[in-house]
C-alpha cells in the first residue's frame, strides 16, 4: 500500500522526466504498481482509511509521484453530476483537445507539492484520450469539466510538467480568456 511516505516532493529529479512507455502486455510489477496507485487515491478519499494510514486527500496520482517513470496514472473522481470516474491506465495520450479552456476556480493542488501555490491553472476544457486500463483492453474516454482537468494534471506528470509551470507568474488570478471556470 502506497503512504504519503512513497510520494516524492517537488525539486525530486523524477518529476521533471519524461516517463518511459509501458511495454504491453505489462509485467506483474507494473500492473501492481498502478493497482496501488489506484487504491491510494480511492483510500484518500474515504476519511477514516486517510486518517488511520495518514494519506492527504487526492483525486489522482501518477507513477513518477512515487518514483517510478513509467506511464501509469489513477484517477478516482466525481464530475459535476456526481458520475464517477474511476480509472487505472496505462500509457494515456490525449488524441484530441478542444480549442476552448477550462481552469479550476480553486487553483490546481498536487500531492507532490507540499505547500498551496495559488492561480488559474488553463486546460483544454475538453479531451479525448486513448489507454489500455489493467485488463488490457484499450479504452477511449471524452471527457470534460474536473475529470478533464485532473486527467490533463495527470497525464502531465508523465512529462515532466507540474501544474504551476502554467500560473501566470506576474499575475496568479488574471482572467483566462474565453475559458470556462470549474468548481471543485
Amino acid at each position: 500500500m502506497i503512504t504519503m511516505a512513497d510520494i516524492i516532493r517537488d525539486g525530486h529529479p523524477t518529476l521533471r522526466r519524461v516517463a518511459a512507455e509501458v511495454t504491453m502486455p505489462p509485467s506483474q510489477e507494473d500492473k501492481e504498481i498502478l493497482k496501488s496507485l489506484l487504491e491510494y487515491v480511492i483510500n484518500s478519499q474515504d476519511p477514516e482509511l486517510a486518517e488511520k494510514y495518514g494519506l492527504r486527500g487526492g483525486v489522482g496520482l501518477a507513477a513518477p509521484q512515487i518514483n517510478v517513470s513509467k506511464r501509469m496514472i489513477a484517477v478516482h473522481v466525481k464530475d459535476e453530476n456526481g458520475k464517477q470516474y474511476s480509472y487505472a491506465l496505462f500509457n494515456p495520450k490525449i488524441i484530441s483537445h478542444s480549442v476552448e479552456k477550462a481552469y479550476l476556480t480553486t487553483g490546481e493542488g498536487c500531492l507532490s507539492v507540499d505547500e498551496a501555490i495559488p492561480g488559474f491553472v488553463p486546460r483544454y476544457a475538453r479531451i479525448t484520450l486513448k489507454a489500455i486500463d489493467l485488463d488490457g483492453k484499450e479504452v477511449k474516454l471524452r471527457l470534460k469539466g474536473l475529470p478533464a482537468i485532473v486527467f490533463q494534471h495527470e497525464i502531465d506528470h508523465l512529462n515532466g510538467v507540474m501544474f504551476y509551470d502554467y500560473i501566470n507568474e506576474n499575475d496568479p488570478f488574471l482572467p483566462i480568456e474565453n475559458a470556462i471556470p470549474v468548481e471543485r
